[in-house]
């Protein structure tokens, strides 16, 4: 996870945005509603998905995005992350499927949400094949972020739909 944060984001780790990658048992292993899933290749992690019951806030989230979840009934998908060898050979959709048969196994859950950067090769194709698209951060103005780098965000909020 953290290769991924350092390779692809153009930021590296940020405590305040990646603190789960550092104590996974915390946000993903011990809360009966979260799981992390780990796919494993020669012996090497080559992807990881993770849920967390999560409904987005804002700030930092658009409200066009936090309007659309009910709060304590959202599943956040988080560090979907497949290593750059490992692509584009089904990793992260069984990632994700596992993921969203999690998820439906749930009561607790009624909606799913999650963002993508899309600095990460494939990101935004990938996501725009299984869910809906609710605010582009590339082409729209987030009024709610309150933190700067000075360059635009890249950010791509969904919404996926429940398997039944």
């Amino acid at each position: 996870m953290l290769d991924t944060v350092y390779r692809d984001f153009g930021h590296g780790y940020l405590p305040q945005w990646h603190s789960d990658i550092i104590d996974l048992d915390s946000y993903y292993l011990a809360p009966e509603d979260n799981a992390l899933f780990v796919a494993v290749r020669g012996g090497m992690v080559a992807g990881t998905a993770g849920v967390r019951g999560q409904t987005p806030v804002s700030p930092p989230n658009p409200l066009e995005v936090t309007n659309r979840f009910e709060e304590g009934r959202t599943a956040t998908l988080y560090r979907v992350y497949v290593r750059p060898e490992h692509r584009r050979r089904g990793l992260a959709g069984a990632l994700v499927d596992a993921c969203m048969a999690f998820i439906a196994g749930r009561e607790r859950y009624s909606g799913v949400y999650l963002h993508t950067d899309a600095r990460t090769p494939g990101a935004v194709e990938f996501w725009s094949k299984r869910g809906t698209v609710l605010f582009d951060e590339r082409v729209a103005v987030n009024e709610m972020r309150t933190e700067g780098f000075g360059e635009p965000f890249q950010t791509v909020h969904f919404e996926l739909t429940i398997p039944n």
